[in-house]
């Protein structure tokens, strides 16, 4: 099994105010996809970002931030606005796998999950092991969920790669993002940036500056704690470009792709 996590920076415009899908990018992904598994067949879990259709009405809400219970119907209506706008990017994308005849299914996080002071406490994965068994695609994302602490909170999909593959124990964790990996600062801003092919502590962390945007999940920070809690079970995982054309159908080929391993190992 893998478990494949495509950003939200790559299959929207993520600094856009507006909710806006990169249609090219995405059709370029399902294809990439689609020839990996007609080449060799293979279980798999998709994981997506929520882009521009879910950060800014997250901010905007400030869902996650303690609030007065007279903000309750406020706060409620946000929730639903961004559970909304989040659906909506996914039934693009799922609406695009399916052309690409990819048989993707939709599990909402909201549907099933739930948190305690933002992190996931409660959610069946029984679902996913039935549809894995009858060859479909399970796909979830970045979602909104009930906490028990905070009423509402958001929930990253790095989040979520962490407690599916906890769960699952998959041979694979893919994230495709917009840079090439880890790097000590933002690439596209210093040209002096360093690149790490390896990511094992969490002190590295305090020289990051984090990828393109930095959102409402933490950004590249965010990212690599989610999969060094991975890594202390022995599961390994791996940061790429997902914006570079056959980088998705390498990985999951098992072919030679530049990107930051998160172990630790040596």
């Amino acid at each position: 099994m893998i478990i494949l996590k495509i950003g939200g920076s790559i299959l929207t415009n993520k600094d856009s105010q507006t909710s806006e899908v990169d249609a090219i990018s995405l059709k370029r992904i399902a294809s990439e996809i689609k020839r990996s598994l007609d080449n060799s067949p293979k279980d798999l879990i998709i994981v997506h970002g929520a882009g521009s259709f879910g950060h800014p009405p997250a901010k905007k809400h400030k869902i996650g931030e303690e609030f007065d219970k007279s903000q309750y119907p406020e706060k409620r209506l946000g929730f639903c606005e961004i559970q909304n706008e989040v659906k909506k990017l996914n039934m693009f994308i799922c609406e695009e796998f399916i052309k690409m005849g990819l048989p993707t299914v939709a599990l909402p996080a909201s549907s099933f999950i739930s948190a305690t002071d933002k992190r996931i406490t409660e959610g069946s994965l029984d679902l996913f092991k039935r549809y894995l068994d009858k060859g479909f695609i399970p796909v979830i994302y970045g979602d909104v969920v009930l906490d028990t602490d905070l009423e509402f909170c958001v929930i990253s999909g790095d989040q979520i790669i962490q407690y599916l593959a906890m769960n699952l124990n998959p041979e694979q964790v893919i994230l495709g993002t917009d840079v090439d990996g880890v790097y000590n600062k933002n690439p596209k801003t210093h040209d002096d940036a360093i690149f790490f092919d390896k990511f094992t502590s969490l002190k590295d962390l305090d020289t990051l500056e984090g990828t393109t945007n930095v959102d409402v999940t933490g950004g590249m920070v965010g990212k690599i704690k989610e999969l060094l809690y991975l890594a202390d079970l022995g599961i390994e995982s791996k940061i790429i470009n997902a914006e570079v054309e056959d980088n998705i159908f390498k990985v999951l080929e098992n072919m030679e792709v530049k990107g930051t391993v998160i172990s630790r190992g040596n």
